[in-house]
């Protein structure tokens, strides 16, 4: 998962290391642990393989900057060679991956964070690593369950946290996707940033709304999840 053009070309060691913990959060959707060796940058990636027969895949880290593990958020693509073996991996099981690397990274400054899906993982981490004051959280998704961490978002940020829902109804939830939510903010600031992820459709359809709202260009900086 991220942005093809920029990470697919760089050649990243692969290092083995040990499963700490492997927990299933939703169907089908798990957070695999591992100990953290390297410092990070909140936002960053790894890219993680079961073997050296298959090409590695790149994942958010989905955890703070100051735990002791290093956390990835994935959800089982049936089809795939990867993540289904991840999903069995136990705690003492080995996996590879690679150092932390990445230009998708958060800061203290006002910003919005928009993701759909497991997109929510480096905004996660950026909220972990305490960089949540003067940011806005929206999470769209398709069923009420694949709201990953509501309760703690929800508890911690309040009104900065939007889910949108749009395939199942909750009064907590906005009835539609994340551009439906968009469309109907008149009001959206022009001089923060805006950090976009989740997939590619989401993200183009999401950075040509905010540019048609009066987002500079360079105020919009996208992750491609695929």
């Amino acid at each position: 998962m991220a942005k093809a053009e920029e990470y697919i070309k760089k050649d990243h060691k692969l290092y083995e290391d040990t499963v700490v913990g492997n927990v299933e959060i939703s169907p089908g959707v798990f957070l695999l642990s591992v100990k953290r060796r390297k410092d990070f940058l909140p936002g960053q990636v790894v890219k993680l393989a079961v073997d050296r027969v298959q090409p590695p895949r790149i994942y958010s880290i989905c955890s703070g900057n100051h735990e002791e593990e290093l956390r990835v958020l994935f959800n089982i693509k049936e089809d795939g060679y990867l993540t289904p073996k991840l999903a069995s991996l136990i705690p003492g099981d080995k996996v590879l991956l690679t150092e932390p690397y990445g230009s998708f990274i958060g800061s203290q400054k006002p910003a919005w964070w928009i993701a759909t899906g497991t997109g929510i993982a480096p905004f996660y981490s950026m909220f972990q690593s305490g960089l949540s004051d003067n940011k806005m959280l929206i999470h769209g998704v398709s069923y009420l369950n694949q709201f990953y961490f509501e309760d703690e978002l929800d508890w911690a940020m309040g009104k900065n946290y939007q889910r949108c829902c749009s395939r199942e109804k909750s009064c907590d939830a906005f009835p539609g996707r994340v551009t439906d939510f968009l469309k109907g903010k008149s009001d959206l600031p022009t001089d923060v940033q805006y950090f976009l992820c989740g997939k590619a459709i989401m993200v183009v359809e999401v950075r040509d709304l905010l540019i048609n709202k009066g987002v500079p260009y360079e105020n919009i900086i996208a992750e491609i999840y695929f």
